[in-house]
């Protein structure tokens, strides 16, 4: 069987992190499975390319990205080749493989491109040579023959393509963390390891603010339906046993509960506009030059005022965003296409989500979240809602004291043992 095993930047952090992931790779070399192992740099090496590329450069034309692509590319390559290294003097056959090797070719958005198509001939003759593959991740060519990048996470991205693309039987990422939990551990300390989250599930969690897995890794894993399973770089499994969380399809979650997880997010920023005459497209003159500047918006609410007449447009954006999102909207009311009476920001919110396919089949969640949130005196700001998700935004002050109550009222908190 062929099995992908992803590791991030954490994982291959120095050379002993490296040698702990050789003897992972060669267990399963060992149990007679083929292996093609992703890697990511080594933690913190892409960010201090980043930094590089941009003390040189505004990066404001597309061949500046694809320069920047062909910098920040390389701290994947330096891992792929370190490990192949360690794999070989170990007496493991390996090879180090850069994406435009593979090759594994993307779209054109340098810095964020997208796989369109994975080549398998040259790959494929390696593995049947008895050789690990180790790919570097996070990076692909476009059809011109450039270096590109797939944006943050992107390795997670990596290592699902190359499991669907090759028919592999499991594909493990290893993190710092031993699976996907209730919600963070380190705010909610009786916080449940889960066995299994639907696909449907993590894909909520990742877009909501859990770290765990990046959010297109998680769509393609479902799309094609891989088999994921996230585990510790730093804890020992059995081969064969599974030592992490499951990522499954929701028909094989036998006892669905009222609510999964609860996942948070800090990187929250909310803009109202207000006293914007209520017309017929006046939200497209909003949302329409706020997408073409590159600002992503998640909750919307639009009120009206009672005569009809006017509208107050409130949504939220990833605070990075906020100056930008400001200075297209004053640009657009400058123009001419919209006005309004004024634009309130605030930097000082957060979301929180409850999620879970059981959610389909229970009635009276949103309604149990309202209460407990209110029991503890902590207002909503906003509210959206999904057929297995609910986030509301809060003030950011309150976040860590709505998550465990949420945790404690959906009776997702461990049971801990008295000694």
């Amino acid at each position: 069987m062929l099995i992908v095993q992803k590791f991030g930047g954490t994982s291959v952090g120095d050379t002993d992190r490296i040698t702990n992931v050789a003897q992972k790779v060669a267990k399963e070399v060992h149990a007679g499975n083929q292996v093609m192992v992703v890697v990511s740099a080594m933690a913190g090496v892409t960010d201090r390319l980043v930094g590089y590329a941009r003390t040189l450069s505004a990066l404001d034309t597309p061949e500046a990205w694809a320069d920047y692509d062909m910098v920040v590319a390389s701290g994947e390559q330096i891992t792929a080749g370190l490990l192949a290294l360690k794999l070989r003097a170990m007496g493991i056959p390996a090879r180090g493989w850069a994406g435009w090797q593979v090759p594994i070719i993307s779209s054109e958005e340098h810095g964020k491109a997208r796989i369109n198509r994975i080549d398998k001939g040259a790959v494929s003759e390696s593995l049947a040579l008895g050789e690990v593959a180790v790919v570097a991740g996070f990076q692909g060519m476009t059809e011109k023959g450039r270096i590109s990048t797939l944006g943050r996470g992107g390795s997670d991205t990596s290592a699902v393509a190359l499991a669907a693309a090759f028919g592999a039987g499991r594909c493990d990422i290893y993190t710092d963390v031993d699976g996907v939990y209730t919600t963070d551990p380190r705010i909610v300390r009786n916080a449940k390891k889960l066995e299994k989250v639907a696909y449907e599930e993590m894909l909520e969690m990742a877009s909501q603010g859990a770290k765990v897995l990046q959010t297109r890794s998680v769509e393609m894993a479902m799309n094609h339906n891989v088999v994921v399973q996230v585990l510790s770089s730093f804890a020992d499994s059995p081969i064969g046993s599974i030592g992490g969380t499951l990522l499954v399809r929701e028909e094989d979650i036998v006892e669905k509960e009222r609510v999964t997880g609860i996942a948070y997010s800090r990187d929250e920023a909310r803009i109202t506009v207000s006293g914007v005459q209520d017309r017929p497209g006046v939200s497209a003159a909003i949302f329409v030059p706020l997408a073409k500047a590159g600002v992503n918006v998640d909750m919307i609410v639009q009120n009206v005022t009672p005569d009809g007449k006017d509208t107050d447009v409130t949504f939220t954006i990833s605070r990075s965003d906020l100056d930008n999102a400001k200075k297209v909207i004053e640009h657009t009311a400058s123009e001419g296409k919209i006005a309004y009476r004024a634009l309130h920001t605030a930097a000082d919110v957060a979301k929180v989500s409850v999620i879970g396919v059981g959610m389909r089949s229970h009635a009276g969640i949103a309604g149990e979240m309202f209460t407990t949130l209110a029991e503890k005196g902590i207002n909503i700001l906003l509210i959206t809602t999904s057929e297995i998700k609910i986030s509301v935004l809060i003030e950011e002050a309150y976040l860590e004291l709505a998550i465990r109550a949420l945790h404690t009222a959906y009776g997702l908190d461990a049971v801990v043992e008295k000694g």
